[in-house]
């Protein structure tokens, strides 16, 4: 299966609140087990764009396949059929155009995708564990070059909270919803930081 490179200087709209819906729902109706939900692909198209390596410079099929488990015979599983693969296909490439856009354009009023959660007392709490979790699927893509990142500095400092949500040995694993608010709170003025220091170098 043929696909295409991101291409950051492409004329791809960014998603509309009802296509990033439709999106959701696309991904939501696939048969795999391992189809990334709409959080963890945000995370992972976060994790893509800051990158060590930068993205515009992988092949498509060497990070597209991820979101819904992976290619498997016969085509073109998981999807129903070419034409919905496609599409799932070009709604990604715009919701990570859109991320691109947001962060460049107008940081300020980029929101990434976070999980809602609710209290015995109906108190509402933000969960970033699945877009963390998906952040962390894009490291292990290329881990040794991601590696210097997590070992000290700024950049530590920026995906701490990211590894304390998302991984299997996180810290806040079995935390309270406030303790996992807190963390995910911090992870957008970490990503817009990362991402500044990312165009400078």
């Amino acid at each position: 299966m043929n696909y295409p490179h991101y291409n950051p200087a492409s004329d791809n709209r960014p998603l509309s609140d009802d296509e990033l819906n439709e999106l959701d729902d696309l991904l939501a109706e696939l048969p795999a087990d391992e189809t990334m939900n709409i959080e963890a692909l945000d995370g992972y198209l976060a994790a893509l764009l800051l990158a060590p390596k930068p993205l515009p410079s992988l092949p498509g099929a060497d990070w597209l396949p991820a979101i819904w488990g992976g290619d498997r015979e016969p085509e073109p599983a998981p999807f129903s059929s070419g034409k919905q693969r496609k599409k799932a296909v070009m709604l990604v490439l715009r919701h990570l155009h859109s991320i691109a856009t947001a962060w460049t354009q107008h940081p300020d009023g980029w929101e990434p995708i976070f999980s809602q959660a609710t209290d015995e007392e109906g108190q509402d709490y933000t969960d970033a564990e699945d877009w963390s979790a998906g952040f962390l699927a894009a490291v292990e893509l290329a881990p040794d070059d991601w590696a210097p990142w997590f070992e000290g500095g700024e950049t530590e400092e920026w995906l701490a909270p990211i590894v304390a949500l998302g991984s299997v040995e996180g810290l806040l694993t079995n935390a309270s919803l406030a303790e996992r608010d807190a963390a995910s709170r911090l992870i957008p003025d970490a990503m817009l930081a990362m991402w500044a220091w990312r165009q400078r170098g």
